[in-house]
């Protein structure tokens, strides 16, 4: 079979395509033939070797996947030969045969398009626990959501108008656009002083702020809180320069994450919380199983539109890296087996 490697950290051109023996599965792992999987900036994170856990070169990328399970390793039970299914993997999914956990992976409809699910997998899962799970938002609350032009951004605007938030996005002036047709007020973050703009707005603050970025934004995002206030730190954005490790950044993220963690501990009425989808995944696979149901709901009634914007061959999973930070407001890039 074919797969993604990466045998260097580094940037698009360490991503390369190669012959290997199919995998077997091991004793609760389903193997799966893929049908699409995605790639993401937390792909490039992996790439890069600035995520959090990740795993060490040589390794396939690919956080999440679509497919149908061709062969059950020893004592499954659940899932049958055939059954379409979606998981997160973290790391391994671009490739043509993957073997997953049975307890981990999802059941699919087949009617759907997998390229639109594995959205639903990774970021639509990542914004739905962000409010629910993490923040457990309320309908009227506001939220400011930096990235909000980003793929989990817009995922989070979608849902979070369904759930009847206030929202206000951070995103550069090309993409103000974008975050209103979602019906978020956006703030230029390149031009304007967010914290000033969101107290202005917002009686002194917002009740939910949700920072993917990291570093010093986390410290002011913070400051963006009101009484009762949540902010929610789950991304490292800020760690990567021109698709590269920022070893400055990097520091800077521990001390400024380390320092907001202890703000928070010390404030008597605004929390601190953080979220990573593959712990919460982990521990709650019940939560898991649940939201995707839910988001796969509303998948079918149209109320959310996951847009992929490039479908590839894994031969070009160069290519999808290099697209990576231009097509973040058009839609997911998925790569197609």
């Amino acid at each position: 079979m074919k797969r993604v490697m990466i045998d260097r950290f580094g940037g698009p051109e360490v991503l390369r395509v190669a012959e290997v023996e199919d995998p077997r599965p091991g004793p609760g792992e389903v193997r799966v033939r893929v049908l699409a999987s995605g790639v993401s900036f937390t792909d490039a994170q992996l790439r890069a070797g600035t995520y959090l856990g990740g795993a060490k070169p040589p390794f396939t990328p690919g956080y999440e996947l679509v497919g149908i399970v061709d062969e059950l390793g020893p004592g499954c039970a659940r899932l049958r030969v055939g059954d379409r299914i979606g998981a997160l993997t973290v790391w391994g999914a671009n490739a043509e045969l993957v073997c997953v956990p049975e307890a981990y992976a999802v059941e699919v409809p087949e009617d759907l398009d997998p390229a639109e699910v594995v959205s639903l997998v990774f970021p639509y899962m990542t914004a739905y626990q962000l409010l629910h799970r993490a923040a457990k938002a309320k309908s009227g609350e506001s939220v400011l959501v930096h990235g909000a032009a980003g793929r989990v951004g817009t995922a989070v605007l979608e849902l979070g108008a369904l759930a009847g938030l206030r929202l206000i996005g951070t995103a550069s002036a090309t993409d103000r656009a974008a975050v209103e047709r979602l019906g978020a007020v956006a703030i230029d973050y390149q031009h304007e002083d967010f914290l000033a703009r969101v107290r202005a707005m917002n009686d002194g603050g917002v009740d939910v702020a949700l920072d993917g970025i990291g570093g010093t934004l986390s410290l002011r995002s913070f400051r963006a809180l009101r009484p009762g206030g949540r902010l929610v730190v789950f991304g490292r954005y800020a760690t990567l320069a021109h698709g590269r490790k920022n070893w400055p950044a990097v520091i800077e993220w521990y001390a400024a994450t380390a320092a907001v963690a202890l703000w928070g501990l010390l404030s008597p009425r605004r929390r601190v919380l953080a979220y990573r989808i593959q712990k919460l995944r982990i521990h709650h696979q019940d939560w898991f199983r649940e939201d995707f149901g839910v988001l796969l709901g509303m998948l079918r009634r149209g109320e959310i539109h996951p847009v992929v914007a490039e479908r590839l061959p894994l031969s070009e999973a160069r290519k999808a890296h290099e697209l990576l930070e231009s097509t973040a407001a058009t839609g997911k890039i998925v790569l197609v087996p």
